[in-house]
């Protein structure tokens, strides 16, 4: 278990990461999505931000140092993907409901959909992929050590 103050600890440098991720995803939303359209610039843009997130997070947040497992990896895409099937749900019920929705809607629409997308990350980030952080497990990788998501 972990102490209060590491917990408090994590969910700040968290909240750092996610902020920067959501930063860079919007930028290569906004930059992309008139090329592209909505969908396929949501999901560049999440796929590039959430790679990104994911090592800041593991690096940072929950301080494991080293070389990523595949393990790892398979897990952070699981994660991914479920963010994409948040935000592009999102996406495709506002096109369902209005026309011609407009950037700012969108944009707005998206911010809430990453804010739900974000509160899940956190918990299978810190419930499963990185449980047990390298200084308090002493495994070269925590993502070798569990295979079963936990339940939400």
């Amino acid at each position: 278990m972990i102490s209060a103050a590491t917990s408090r600890r994590r969910v700040v440098r968290f909240a750092a990461v996610g902020i920067a991720s959501t930063g860079l995803y919007l930028v290569i939303y906004v930059v992309t999505r008139s090329a592209l359209g909505a969908q396929v610039s949501n999901l560049i843009a999440l796929l590039v931000s959430a790679m990104a997130n994911t090592v800041l997070n593991k690096r940072v947040t929950f301080e494991v140092a080293g070389r990523t497992s595949t393990r790892t990896h398979v897990q952070g895409l699981l994660v991914f993907a479920l963010g994409a099937a948040l935000t592009s749900g999102a996406l495709s019920i506002l096109h369902a409901l209005v026309h011609d929705p407009g950037r700012v809607l969108e944009v707005a629409v998206l911010l809430a959909a990453t804010a739900l997308a974000t509160v899940v990350r956190f918990v299978l980030f810190s419930r499963w992929i990185f449980r047990h952080s390298h200084a308090e497990s002493g495994a070269s990788d925590p993502g070798l050590s569990r295979s079963q998501p936990p339940t939400l």
